[in-house]
C-alpha cells in the first residue's frame, strides 16, 4: 500500500497531507545514517529544498555530528521514538517514555518549538497517540511511501510510486537509512530532477 486509504486516516487521525498546499512535503526516516543522511542533505542542498527528519534517538547519539549537519542546513527535525519502537509491541506507557527519551535528546540540539512525531511502521494506539497530544505532540504520517528500504525494489520503481501518487500536499516518506541507501539516494536524485510540483520546507502546519 503505497497511500493509506480512507478506513486507516478514520482509524488513526493524524497529519497524511496538507491540504490547501502545492507543495510537496519530503520527510526522511530512521537517521541520522552516515552511509545515507550526507548524501541526501547533499541533494537536498543542490536542489534548494527543505525537508523534515523524523531522527532515532540511539542513532543521534551515535552520530551527533549528523544530527548538527541537518539541523545547520535549516530542516525540520521530528521525533520518530528513541529506539524505533513498534507502539503496537509496546505499554502505553514504554511507548511515551521512548518518544520523551528521544525529544529530550533532540531539545539538546535545536530550540525548534514545534513537536512532531512519526511512529515507527506508523503503528501506534488510540492510547499512546491520546498521551501524546495531550502533552503537546503532533502526529504525522504520510500520504506516499516509496517502500525504499525493500531490497527487491528497484529504483525505477521508487521514482514511480511517488511520481504516480504523489499530489499537491502530499506527505513524502523516504528513509536515510542504511538498509535504504541503495534505492533512496539514487530515487531522490531523479525524483528532485523531474518532479513538477514546487517543494518547500515542512512547516508547523504540516
Amino acid at each position: 500500500m503505497y497511500r493509506p486509504n480512507f478506513i486507516i486516516k478514520w482509524l488513526f487521525p493524524a497529519l497524511y497531507r496538507v491540504k490547501g498546499e502545492q507543495s510537496l512535503f519530503f520527510t526522511f526516516d530512521d537517521g541520522p545514517c552516515p552511509e545515507t543522511t550526507r548524501e541526501i542533505l547533499a541533494i537536498l542542498r543542490q536542489h534548494n529544498i527543505k525537508a523534515t527528519f523524523f531522527v532515532v534517538g540511539e542513532n543521534i547519539l551515535r552520530y551527533p555530528d549528523l544530527m548538527s549537519e541537518i539541523i545547520n542546513e535549516g530542516h525540520q527535525i521530528g521525533n520518530h521514538t528513541m529506539h524505533h519502537t513498534d507502539g503496537f509491541k509496546v505499554s502505553t506507557t514504554e511507548y511515551i517514555r521512548d518518544v520523551e527519551q528521544c525529544q529530550r535528546i533532540i531539545e539538546t540540539f535545536t530550540t525548534q518549538q514545534v513537536k512532531i512525531m512519526r511512529p515507527p511502521h506508523g503503528h501506534i494506539r488510540w492510547s499512546e497517540m491520546f498521551r501524546l497530544r495531550k502533552i503537546g505532540y503532533q502526529i504525522v504520517q504520510w500520504d506516499v511511501i516509496a517502500h525504499d528500504w525493500e531490497a527487491d525494489r528497484s529504483v525505477e520503481s521508487v521514482v514511480d510510486i511517488v511520481h504516480r501518487y504523489s499530489r499537491p500536499g502530499s506527505i513524502i516518506v523516504l528513509h536515510d537509512s542504511h538498509k535504504a541507501a541503495a534505492r533512496s539516494i539514487p530515487a531522490l536524485r531523479i525524483i528532485c530532477d523531474t518532479l513538477s510540483y514546487t517543494t518547500e520546507k515542512s512547516r508547523t502546519s504540516m
